[in-house]
């Protein structure tokens, strides 16, 4: 086993181990070497005489005083080193009893002011930290705010559907507030009261299935005023209200608020989690009323397409009607045609191997044939007539004042022309022809529906006996 070196050397002793040594050196050998001589030359001569013993004793006296004040210096001094040495770690809280005012208490009394100093800057440097937290934080909220928007934003824009939309803001909103769940409740207008349209869990809890009225017991109120609902450490709720709470959303802390729309609650927006002692802050009910007004965006311009929709009564690509219009305006001729005691028909043609054309050539072709085809329908009716299109490669004609062999002979007529000007097309692929069916107004029905479905039945029958041909 390999022994350990031990080192001699004075240099590397601390400060303890060399005022021993100048003590000894100061005064115990001193003292030993006055006994010896006393010992051996004067007392064996002249014996204990009183002025001697006197003397030899006061050295001994003085030597053991200057122990003790060595002893108390060297003790301050070990003090104020070792107090050093935890500044030097980090520990700002011990303070050196300086003592008397010397040249040692100047030293405790100096590292006293580095370290109440130091205490002070590190006081500041907390706050300040804290403070650049707390910036940080909101800085980073507002950040996460603006890139939600722009992500909204984005989507409305695009044309999304509301349901992706509100999934989206509904997602976003559990990221705030340490939340667990978010969930949104969406106004039925036919019954009057809001269910679940979209919800989001850490957990995959499902509350799919629940939905709020007026006579809710805990958010009922929320339906017709803007009243927020807020429970959690500070704002406090009945018992009842609690376990309504925890049972339907499995939370303790919840926030809820509706969403106006024209005076009106179209949505109830809301949030929460299972933390013990938590209170939701002024910037989470600021941020999450942002996001509710983001829905309440999506729920009008919702509304406002479909009402454009409803609007609309023409083919953006043909500038033919379009289906909506021609099913109203079928329903109107049907009942004109059943007051004057007159014929109503209805056509309905079929592109054929459209399709297939579509995946060969691409859209762009695809529609220049679809305007075409459109244009030589129109073309072969007269002003009273009504032409639309259907589907993408279907067109419908309603015919006022006309049989059903009125009609099939229109129909024929217009598969005959679209067959000869395509079959000037010098690649066979790009040479089209059309399937019919034809219906009449009161043989087939006496509602619009029941002459497209006849219509549509014919040209089933068509498509089946080989394409481009009239079934009536």
């Amino acid at each position: 086993m390999r022994k350990k070196k031990v080192n001699f050397s004075f240099k590397s002793s601390g400060i303890h181990c060399k005022l021993r040594v100048a003590f000894c050196l100061m005064s115990v050998l001193p003292l030993l070497v006055t006994l010896y001589i006393a010992s051996t030359y004067i007392f064996p001569r002249v014996g204990f005489k009183a002025d001697v013993t006197l003397a030899l004793l006061t050295i001994i006296f003085i030597i053991i005083i200057g122990f003790f004040i060595l002893r108390e210096i060297f003790s301050r001094i070990q003090a104020a080193s070792e107090n050093a040495r935890l500044l030097a770690k980090g520990d700002w809280a011990g303070k050196i009893e300086t003592g008397p005012a010397d040249e040692v208490g100047d030293l405790g009394e100096a590292l006293n002011d580095i370290s109440r100093f130091i205490r002070n800057n590190m006081d500041e440097i907390k706050k300040y930290g804290d403070k650049t937290n707390e910036i940080n934080t909101e800085i980073q909220n507002r950040v996460f705010v603006l890139s939600s928007l722009l992500q909204i934003e984005s989507l409305i824009t695009q044309g999304a559907s509301l349901e992706e939309v509100l999934k989206f803001i509904v997602e976003k909103s559990r990221l705030l507030a340490d939340s667990e769940i978010s969930f949104l409740f969406l106004r039925d207008d036919t019954q009057d009261f809001f269910y679940m349209k979209s919800q989001a869990s850490s957990s995959n809890d499902n509350v799919s299935d629940m939905s709020i009225d007026s006579n809710d017991k805990i958010l009922g109120k929320l339906t017709s005023g803007l009243k927020l609902f807020i429970s959690d450490h500070s704002n406090t709720i009945t018992k009842e209200a609690r376990e309504e709470l925890s049972r339907r959303f499995n939370i303790e802390n919840a926030f809820i608020l509706p969403i106006p729309l024209k005076g009106r609650i179209v949505a109830i927006l809301g949030i929460g989690n299972n933390k013990n002692n938590f209170v939701f802050k002024k910037e989470d009910q600021d941020l999450l009323e942002i996001f509710a007004k983001q829905i309440a965006i999506a729920v009008e311009n919702n509304r406002l397409l479909r009402q454009v929709e409803r609007l609309e009564i023409k083919d953006a690509l043909t500038g033919l009607y379009n289906e909506a219009f021609i099913r109203t305006r079928l329903q109107e001729e049907i009942k004109r045609a059943i007051m004057l005691r007159r014929s109503c028909a209805f056509i309905i043609f079929n592109v054929d191997n459209f399709h297939r054309f579509h995946q060969n050539f691409g859209l762009l072709q695809a529609e220049t044939a679809l305007k075409k085809i459109a244009f030589i329908v129109r073309d072969s009716v007269s002003e009273i007539d009504c032409v639309a299109r259907l589907g993408d490669n279907e067109f419908a004609l309603v015919l006022p004042e006309k049989n059903k062999r009125n009609a099939r002979d229109l129909a024929e007529e217009i598969r005959k022309k679209i067959e000869f000007i395509f079959s000037e097309e010098p690649d066979m692929n790009k040479r089209f022809t059309v399937s019919g069916g034809v219906s009449e107004n009161p043989l087939d029905g006496i509602e619009a529906e029941e002459l497209i479905a006849k219509a549509k039945e014919a040209l089933s029958f068509a498509k089946a006996q080989g394409k481009n041909t009239i079934i009536s």
